[in-house]
């Protein structure tokens, strides 16, 4: 029998290559190597705070699936369900530097990848099924049509099984056919969660709402437990149904990179939510790690510690 998980997520973990200064992504002349991917930030956070989390995927045998192997397995996290394909290539992107707080330049190599070919087959149903919650995002949906497909299945088992989901739509429209299959495609699977998490724009496109309260509104009509509304430095809204608040951004005095910001505030609000707090003391945390994340170049470097975390007393 498995042992028992506090999270399990199924996604792409990508190398990163960070540029060495500010400017065009051709004028750099070394580079940063660090893990990225949706999951794996989440992942990485969750395992910081002390929980047990499990990751699912495909890696190349390469020197760039060998490196992020190990910085998992250092970070924590149970890899035993990530599969060291030698047929196929891991993902990679090179991501530049910006001082203005703007979306830095970002280059991937991704298509076709290892984790683009995982398969319903991939699945160990023992394996996902000790864990308490699943997390996902609309990145690893988007990569081909099986990791959608692998996606629903993860998602239909957990809730199955009286497990909780939760959902980031985490949009990439270059990844999709179309800005209709996207939409249609991303809520079918926030349909399938309990906690929604999108940000405002995202819940803009996806449906049709302009504020806060409607877009919470139309995914709590469509079975979601709880909407988290993600607003950028103004903060967040939540609705559980029962309570529906506004919580403040925390202040920051130099953005450096957006990216990753967002799976900093799932990991806050997840780890929260897993340990019992209140809903909007996990809001907070969501907040307060999320503001961490805009404050440095990396995507991970920004997640706390537990012992950060206490110091804070978040």
């Amino acid at each position: 029998m498995s042992a028992m998980l506090d999270v399990v997520t199924f996604g792409e973990a990508m190398m990163m290559l960070v540029a060495d200064r500010p400017g065009p992504l051709e004028q750099a002349q070394a580079f940063h190597k660090r893990t990225a991917g949706a999951e794996t930030n989440v992942a990485i956070g969750l395992a910081r705070l002390g929980l047990k989390v499990g990751w699912a995927s495909r890696l190349g045998a390469d020197s760039m699936g060998r490196y992020l192997l190990a910085e998992m397995v250092r970070e924590g996290i149970d890899c035993s369900h990530v599969i060291s394909d030698p047929a196929q290539r891991t993902a990679m992107q090179f991501k530049g530097q910006v001082t203005d707080g703007s979306d830095p330049p970002i280059e991937y190599h991704r298509k076709g990848s290892a984790a683009s070919q995982m398969q319903l087959s991939d699945i160990d149903e023992p394996w996902l099924l000790s864990a308490r919650h699943l997390h996902s995002t609309g990145v690893f949906a988007a990569i081909s049509d099986n990791c959608y497909e692998v996606q629903r299945r993860t998602m239909s088992l957990m809730r199955a099984a009286g497990k909780t989901v939760s959902f980031d739509p985490n949009l990439r429209p270059t990844l999709w056919s179309s800005t209709e299959r996207m939409r249609e495609a991303i809520n079918a699977l926030a349909f399938g969660a309990d906690w929604v998490f999108p940000g405002i724009e995202e819940g803009r496109l996806l449906t049709g709402a302009q504020t806060p309260e409607m877009i919470a509104a139309f995914y709590r009509d469509h079975g979601a437990k709880l909407v988290v509304v993600k607003l950028g430095a103004e903060g967040a809204y939540f609705d559980n149904g029962q309570e529906q608040a506004y919580v403040a951004g925390c202040p920051v005095e130099k953005v450096l990179d957006t990216v990753g910001a967002g799976d900093g505030f799932a990991v806050g609000v997840i780890s929260a939510l897993l340990e019992g707090l209140p809903l909007r003391e996990a809001v907070e945390r969501g907040s307060w790690i999320g503001a961490r994340a805009v404050q440095v170049l990396g995507d991970t470097e920004g997640l706390p510690t537990r012992q950060e975390l206490g110091r804070v007393g978040i």
